[in-house]
């Protein structure tokens, strides 16, 4: 009988548990804690990495385990609580579709999901290229291939670097230089 292998898919819903911060303010009498936990569950968890450098764009269901920890000093409580996430997740050398959002002197930055990548100009065509900033254009010198704003594009993860304390700073390199990658007009012309 052979083994199913699990499809690799860019976004994934997972159940995890972590454990939240509770400031003291956020205890009064007579009102309960789980009212506060989803708002400190999202501030706590969306829009960073995970431990496996996985982006967690939203959280929901999250649902308190046992009781907080007060930690001598703090005040606070810490609370273990256990959420849905849905995932944005990214593998070197895989095979990505995006949109160019930014075309600067030095290539373009292609949305991918939740994140930017660059897509450098030695990594667009195998013919040199030109790049008009002001136009927001990147195109070919021997031939009639262009990109611009808004073009959509497959390309290749050559380099992955997230950066788990501040995302907007995590380093995505792609490459457009292998056969069915591209500008998705070009690939739809030569009919890959």
């Amino acid at each position: 009988m052979r083994e199913a292998r699990e499809r690799k898919t860019m976004y994934k819903i997972v159940t995890k548990e972590d454990t939240i911060r509770i400031p003291a303010e956020y205890m009064k009498k007579g009102q309960s804690l789980d009212q506060h936990i989803d708002r400190l569950a999202m501030t706590a968890f969306e829009g960073r990495f995970d431990e496996q450098n996985r982006f967690i764009l939203v959280t929901s269901n999250h649902t308190p385990l046992g009781r907080g920890r007060i930690i001598h000093g703090d005040g606070a409580i810490y609370q273990r609580v256990r959420f849905d996430a849905l995932l944005f997740c990214m593998d070197d050398y895989e095979v990505v579709e995006g949109a160019i959002s930014e075309v600067n002197e030095f290539g373009a930055f292609v949305r991918i999901g939740p994140m930017e990548a660059l897509l450098h100009k030695s990594q667009i065509l195998d013919d040199q290229v030109e790049v008009n900033v002001g136009a927001g254009t990147i195109s070919g010198r021997n031939d009639d291939k262009r990109l611009g704003i808004g073009t959509a594009v497959r390309a290749r993860i050559v380099s992955l670097s997230p950066d788990t304390s501040d995302p907007r700073r995590s380093k995505i390199g792609l490459t457009c230089k292998q056969p069915g990658l591209g500008s998705l007009e070009w690939l739809s012309e030569a009919g890959e």
